[in-house]
């Protein structure tokens, strides 16, 4: 998936500014393409450029007039394209995987701080997917969202967010925790003279 697939899918929502994609990118987007704004900035130009979206200036009243986007047939043509496609496999890199990796080598103390972390931003983005999914839902339970709501694709992503960040959040834990179990089930060992 290119940059540009995520942009049009997240302008199927409505027209809006860079700056106003750039948080749809933050919170709704992040868990499956992460992009810096200046990279949005950029793509918004090519997609544009291309004829996939169509922009236009609007004039504010005691601020700057703004430019917003949204998606064009062929732009629409362009995801349908993309929509079927073979996907590619799901690939992680993490430097924390990494870390953890060679815990036994690095020592478990920056590691086991570098987890706790991860945790406490897993757990802030997991309670954002949750209040952007209790916003789509809002009146209806998740069931009869399925069933009958406007744009289930946005739900359906968030939810696999919101699942997402929760195993992370959990296994880092998890992870931080036995590196001190081992250790001190070491010691304990070495106390008892067996080697």
């Amino acid at each position: 998936m290119a940059l540009r697939h995520a942009v049009l899918a997240a302008l199927l929502d409505g027209e809006f500014s860079g700056y106003e994609l750039a948080k749809i990118f933050a919170v709704g987007v992040a868990n499956f393409w992460y992009a810096a704004p200046q990279q949005l900035y950029a793509e918004l130009t090519k997609l544009e450029s291309d004829g996939l979206i169509a922009g236009r200036e609007v004039v504010q009243q005691g601020r700057p007039s703004k430019r917003v986007f949204t998606v064009t047939e062929a732009g629409r043509g362009e995801l349908a394209a993309f929509a079927g496609a073979p996907p590619k496999p799901l690939l992680m890199r993490a430097d924390l995987m990494v870390r953890v990796h060679a815990i036994d080598v690095l020592g478990p103390i920056p590691v086991i701080a570098q987890l706790h972390e991860q945790a406490r931003e897993a757990e802030a983005k997991l309670e954002l997917f949750e209040r952007m999914l209790a916003h789509l839902r809002g009146d209806l339970d998740e069931e009869m969202f399925l069933r009958r709501g406007d744009r289930i694709g946005p739900y359906l992503s968030g939810l696999a967010g919101c699942r997402f960040e929760r195993m992370l959040r959990d296994w880092c834990l998890h992870a931080a925790q036995t590196p001190s179990n081992h250790v001190q089930d070491q010691d304990r060992v070495m106390s008892r003279g067996v080697v």
